[in-house]
């Protein structure tokens, strides 16, 4: 498997999460109560795969690589994807704090949480769209053998090194968990 097709499975389970929020989100707008336990897994999902995991490769190794075979840094997609993580970094902070407020009994967090979820939600559809339609086939035609191999080689540290083993398992089974109980009626 290339690198980028990595990428784009883990998009797959991202855009599975993002789904599932919107879901979420929908639920509190209709003043529904959402388990607490659940509304807390979100943003931790988020930061351990789609950021620790996810963007640590693309940031860490695929930019990189891309910088290094004559792909601007600033002005161009790397500059415009870093932007992107930034600012889904900042929408998860408000989504964390949403929630902590909401288990804390405020009143308004409902609202809060659902509309800091669907601001990540909308960010990160565009984003992975770009990636896997532009940056992604991109990286495919610039990115020699060796570039590739050097990729892949990363990509299985950072999956060991920082994530741990057996880490993919648990965000799958928790996805399947969140899947059965927010998107199947």
């Amino acid at each position: 498997m290339k690198p980028t097709e990595e990428l784009m499975e883990e998009h797959r389970a991202i855009k599975m999460m993002l789904a599932i929020m919107e879901n979420i989100a929908d639920r509190l707008d209709a003043g529904q109560r959402i388990d607490p336990g659940n509304l807390e897994k979100i943003p931790k999902f988020i930061r351990d795969y789609a950021d620790s995991c996810h963007h640590a490769k693309e940031e860490g190794l695929l930019f990189k690589e891309l910088e290094a075979a004559g792909m601007p840094v600033e002005g161009g997609p790397i500059t415009v994807m870093l932007q992107e993580h930034e600012m889904g970094r900042v929408f998860v902070v408000r989504i964390a704090d949403a929630i902590d407020r909401y288990q804390k009994g405020d009143p308004e967090a409902n609202k809060d949480v659902a509309e800091s979820m669907r601001n990540y939600i909308g960010l990160l559809g565009l984003h992975i769209d770009k990636e896997d339609q532009i940056l992604y086939p991109l990286a495919d035609d610039r990115l020699s053998p060796e570039a590739q191999r050097r990729l892949s080689e990363g990509f299985e540290r950072i999956e060991q090194d920082v994530i741990g083993s057996g880490r993919h398992e648990e965000f799958q089974s928790m996805l399947q968990e969140f899947q059965n109980t927010y998107l199947r009626e």
